[in-house]
């Protein structure tokens, strides 16, 4: 985030140009369109681990080109990640409507990333610091790598893939206090690994596959090596980047990476990719690793020849041109106002919609087998389910529609600039109101079966208490101060 939208735009404009030459390279040789797209997708991987190394084996990474480029490397990952998704989606549906299927994934797996970072971030640092002088070097070893292992199966019982299960609990582990700890204790099993992924790799090379298909091993080497130093210099250009950083970092990129191989596999054992695939990826990935660090290196010259060529004036312009112009008060409009809040709607419906569902699947099954309980009377066991529901939900319902001051400020100011401003600020914030609605009202539904006009009386009745209750203020302000802390925890160090 502190590296701003450029990097996001720059990964994104990248990733779909890279798959659009993927794409049309794959339907000039007849493949199928979604083994083009696919072939794309693994184009636009890039290799993380060699790019990290490469930087610190030239000391770049304090330069900006390198925040830049990690950036999206993170960004290519998590894309590569919704690729596996999408093979294993394809694979299934081939006889049904694949593009409802391919829906359905992505917002399924958003609802679960948003879930495992947000309950992760906010259990997992808050229980290594209560316990943190009980957990000396081993114990933090086999916790970090338990939890990894825990996270794969979770993953992987939800129909995701291990990548993605190591992937979150990664990124969580990274905003704890002990990330570096955790870091310099598990890099040595890290290089282990990494040493027998790269070599096992290198073993399912198969010299005849290779003899066989030189022709697309050489055509992906081009592509990969030219284009994608290009599209990826350009993209980053379209960004805002100056032409220096833009070209430095397209020319990093310019290799193919180890999710492709993942992403490869995935799709042979899924029948949706021709198996020769395979091993064209990874000959072609073992070609432009070796070139990665000399590619870095010739990006230098090729930026102080374009730079020679190039008229001040045109230089000055790329360098100040930015792809959302100036940043001053009177270009915020009512974007502005959905972006102050979209994260807190999406995190905590998520949240809202998780807990509803654990009550009504399994503690109300639960409660109902319990002795006794058949004796309670239907009327008080709904209202008491009801109740409890609720006050489960409430502070992330409050979360839905509660605007920090700085929101505040924000509205205030838009309305200044423009009174045009004053709609949307009243359209978004009936939009948060009507979620929360919509969350009272089916649990509602669900216990009592009075008219819908007299349930959706009592419902505006519970959102006006919830609203107005300073408990839950005090609850939702706890909940929010502790997951705050929990995720700058490795800034505070």
């Amino acid at each position: 985030m502190s590296v701003g939208s450029k990097a996001f735009i720059t990964a994104f404009v990248g990733i779909i140009g890279m798959i659009g030459v993927g794409a049309l390279l794959g339907l000039v040789m007849g493949w199928g369109v979604m083994e083009s797209i696919f072939l794309g997708g693994m184009l636009s991987m890039s290799s993380t681990a060699i790019i990290v190394k490469a930087f610190d084996d030239m000391e770049l990474k304090g330069k900006s080109f390198a925040s830049l480029t990690m950036v999206v490397l993170i960004i290519q990952d998590i894309v590569a990640v919704v690729m596996m998704v999408l093979i294993s989606t394809v694979a299934a549906s081939k006889n049904s409507a694949p593009g409802k299927e391919m829906l359905m994934s992505i917002v399924k797996l958003v609802f679960f990333l948003i879930l495992w970072f947000v309950i992760g971030i906010y259990l997992i640092p808050t229980l290594l610091r209560k316990f943190k002088k009980y957990i000396n070097d081993e114990n933090l070893l086999i916790i970090s790598i338990g939890l990894c292992f825990a996270m794969v199966i979770i993953a992987n019982q939800v129909g995701f893939s291990s990548a993605l299960g190591a992937f979150v609990i990664g990124s969580i582990l990274s905003e704890t206090a002990e990330s570096q700890r955790i870091e310099h204790l598990t890099e040595s099993i890290k290089n282990l690994f990494s040493a027998i992924f790269f070599v096992s790799v290198g073993m399912m090379i198969d010299p005849q596959i290779l003899l066989e298909y030189w022709k697309l091993i050489l055509a992906l080497v081009i592509i990969t090596l030219v284009v994608k130093a290009f599209v990826c210099s350009a993209s980053a250009l379209v960004a805002g980047a100056n032409l220096e950083d833009s070209v430095k970092s397209g020319f990093t990129l310019s290799q193919i990476g180890e999710f492709a191989f993942i992403i490869a596999s995935v799709a042979v054992a899924q029948h949706v990719m021709p198996s020769h695939i395979y091993p064209v990826i990874i000959a072609s990935s073992v070609i432009t690793t070796f070139t990665t660090p000399y590619w870095i290196k010739l990006a230098t010259p090729v930026y102080n020849g374009l730079e020679k060529r190039m008229s001040p004036k045109t230089k000055a312009a790329l360098d100040a041109y930015a792809l959302f112009g100036s940043s001053n008060e009177g270009k915020k409009n009512w974007s502005s106002i959905i972006k102050s809040t979209i994260s807190n709607v999406l995190v905590f419906s998520v949240l809202s919609f998780a807990t509803l569902w654990l009550v009504f699947e399994f503690l109300i099954p639960f409660v109902q087998k319990l002795p006794y309980v058949e004796k309670i009377p239907v009327w008080l066991f709904n209202t008491m389910g009801a109740i409890g529901s609720l006050l489960l939900i409430s502070p992330f319902l409050f979360g839905i529609v509660r605007n920090s001051p700085k929101v505040h400020e924000l509205y205030r100011s838009l309305v200044k600039q423009n009174r045009a401003n004053m709609l949307a600020v009243i359209v978004w914030t009936i939009i948060r109101f009507v979620i929360v609605f919509y969350f009272v009202f089916s649990i509602l539904v669900s216990f009592f079966k009075f008219t819908k006009w007299v349930i959706v009386l009592i419902a505006l009745a519970v959102i006006f208490v919830f609203v107005l209750s300073r408990h839950n203020l005090n609850r939702f302000a706890t909940l929010e101060r502790q997951f705050k802390t929990n995720l700058n925890g490795e800034e505070q160090l």
